[in-house]
């Protein structure tokens, strides 16, 4: 199974989810650079969290229009599985591909934390594996991390079961403690929290089997055998 992590500049969490990709669960992953195409076999793309451009202009924006959103657009229509991860998200929330906006956390600080999610979506490729309403304890690192719709499309994405992540409590000042939500077909998934810094028993001090099961749902999707 072929997994592709998008690389931009300023990105710096793309060596952790490689290293968690390959070593942890064994897919083959490689590296994409922004400015160069995907392959048309690929089946799976991860947006990795960083700092794109700086965070120029504001989280994501620049990004959003490198040449390699058009091939991940049209990889997303094709229902190709897409994971964005915090800069991830921002980036797929400013290209289009999923709604909302992030703004700065209402503290106006960078929060660096462990926090708990809750599953409210155990329908993508990226939840398959967890019980509805299940607990998932992952850190957060984000100053522009407090997810933001309007009432009609906070109405749209509950109608249509977009909302994948909610804060188990009030973090960041988040729109109904949203940390996470996909597209309305399910296949484009954007979350803040880190689930890459989290699976491996070392740096978890909590539970590590939770965030885990984000990328065992990726394998059972694929048909992969855990």
């Amino acid at each position: 199974m072929k997994v592709g992590v998008v690389v931009f500049p300023g990105s710096n969490c793309d060596r952790d989810m490689f290293h968690v990709l390959t070593d942890v669960f064994h897919f083959d992953a490689q590296y994409y650079w922004h400015e160069k195409g995907l392959p048309k076999n690929i089946d799976a793309v991860i947006l990795p969290g960083g700092f794109s451009y700086g965070d120029r202009l504001r989280a994501g924006v620049i990004a959003a229009h490198s040449p390699i959103i058009k091939d991940i657009k049209k990889i997303a229509e094709k229902g190709i599985p897409i994971l964005g991860v915090c800069n991830g998200f921002q980036i797929l929330v400013e290209s289009g591909l999923l709604p909302g906006v992030l703004l700065k956390n209402e503290s106006l600080n960078f929060m660096c934390e462990w926090t708990n999610l809750i599953v409210e979506n155990n329908k993508t490729p990226f939840t398959n594996q967890f019980k509805l309403h299940e607990k998932i304890p992952i850190p957060i690192a984000n100053g522009e991390g407090r997810y933001y719709v309007d009432d009609d499309t906070m109405k749209k994405i509950k109608k249509n079961n977009q909302i994948v992540f909610r804060y188990s409590e009030v973090v960041n000042g988040s729109s109904n403690r949203i940390a996470g939500v996909c597209n309305e077909d399910g296949n484009v998934v954007g979350m803040m929290p880190h689930p890459e810094r989290a699976v491996e028993s070392e740096i978890n001090p909590i539970d590590n089997k939770p965030s885990s099961l984000i990328f065992k749902s990726l394998m059972t999707k694929m048909g992969v055998s855990k």
